[in-house]
């Protein structure tokens, strides 16, 4: 992936005004109707090429430590991590500590979740040995390329992006937090000190996307190259995700502070607990109908991608049954297909110490790695000193 060579000398600098409007353009672009179905066209694309050439392809993506992993995060990210593991995609994998604390006073038990979520992950099938897992505040390099990066972007530019501007309606109002605030552009920082070329994202994030894109070209474009033929950083790419998007029991969305998630540590019995109180309606003939159903489509669909069947298919097969034989296939699906991921994780959950030893594994990766490009933006910026 390269972006185009900038004829601008190393100290040169876009007039604010005009890095503004370029961005602004750029993400308004990016969510516009032709812009996406460009990205859907290339996304396919991308898929075909990573089952004869994985290798070309570096992939970042992460999580907020901020509760245990569900369902929801199972079959909506966690399995295709696993998949692109083994098509042979080098993944990097962050464990975004740093970022809990962009819109909270206080961590609570950090450490506690950091590891949960190391445990999450290595029980579903991801291998340390092929895919880094590494927290932010372990890895400096990563972090001092804010610094640089927050002089290629505006204020304004960070209050329009669609994340920031939810996170700040949620608040109710108070005072963002300078984190919070820049909270783009330490996503981009994560996708960058990688060279991650490939992100997978939902079509709500692509916004994200585009600040890492806008910052990669604006650095190109104002400090110049290190290697002639190739800018310091790649223009990271769009792996739309094709997960189906799961609602909790209730039938609302899906979240732990609702209580209305299936967590993945939770035991056999205590999944059929949370079933058993499952949203449906009152009519017992069994049919997979989201849009005028969505209760008893939610749990047909969850049956359906836990036992590797089709929505339709189960559906059919429970018929008249009602919500009381929906609730029991769906029970007996969650529980049979996690069984031996739910074992696993409690061997690991169990073995604190291996958890870390993953843990500093994944973090001296990282750093090595991040190091390395902290190298090359200083040379492009003419800030080596030795």
């Amino acid at each position: 992936m390269s972006t185009s060579t900038s004829s601008s000398s190393p100290l040169s600098v876009p007039s604010p005004s005009g890095a503004d409007d370029s961005a602004a353009q750029a993400l308004a672009d990016s969510s516009s109707e032709a812009s996406l179905q460009r990205t859907v066209a290339r996304s396919a694309q991308i898929e075909a090429q990573i089952e004869t050439d994985p290798g070309r392809f570096r992939v970042l993506t992460g999580d907020r430590p901020t509760g245990n992993l569900h369902l929801g995060h199972y079959f909506g990210t966690l399995a295709n991590r696993v998949v692109l593991q083994r098509k042979g995609v080098e993944t990097f994998l962050v464990v975004a500590d740093y970022q809990v604390i962009t819109d909270r006073d206080a961590v609570g038990a950090i450490r506690d979740r950091v590891l949960s979520l190391i445990a999450d992950y290595l029980s579903v099938g991801l291998d340390p040995e092929r895919t880094t897992i590494f927290t932010h505040s372990s890895v400096p390099a990563l972090n001092q390329l804010m610094l640089p990066f927050l002089s290629l972007v505006t204020d304004s530019e960070l209050r329009r992006n669609p994340t920031v501007k939810a996170e700040f309606e949620a608040t109710g109002g108070r005072p963002m937090s300078g984190l919070l605030l820049t909270y783009p552009v330490h996503q981009a920082a994560d996708i960058l000190f990688c060279k991650a070329n490939l992100v997978p994202v939902g079509k709500d994030q692509l916004p994200h996307l585009e600040q890492a894109r806008v910052v990669a070209r604006r650095f190109d474009e104002r400090y110049g190259r290190v290697h002639a033929d190739r800018p310091v950083f790649p223009t990271p790419e769009a792996l739309l995700s094709q997960a189906t998007n799961l609602l909790g029991t209730d039938g609302q969305k899906m979240s732990k502070s609702r209580g209305n998630t299936i967590e993945l540590g939770m035991d056999a019995d205590t999944t059929a607990k949370v079933l058993r109180k499952a949203v449906t309606d009152s009519d017992r003939h069994i049919t997979y109908d989201p849009v005028r159903r969505p209760e008893v489509s939610n749990l047909v669909l969850l049956a359906a991608l836990a036992s590797g069947r089709e929505p339709h298919e189960v559906a059919q097969e429970i018929g008249d049954g009602g919500g009381g034989a929906l609730k029991k296939v769906v029970t007996e699906a969650v529980n049979e297909h996690f069984a031996p991921i739910r074992a696993r994780r409690a061997e690991l959950a169990a073995d604190p110490a291996y958890l870390l030893q993953v843990l500093a594994q994944g973090n001296a990766r990282a750093s090595a790695v991040a190091e390395q490009t902290l190298d090359e933006v200083r040379q492009a910026m003419q800030m080596q000193y030795v």
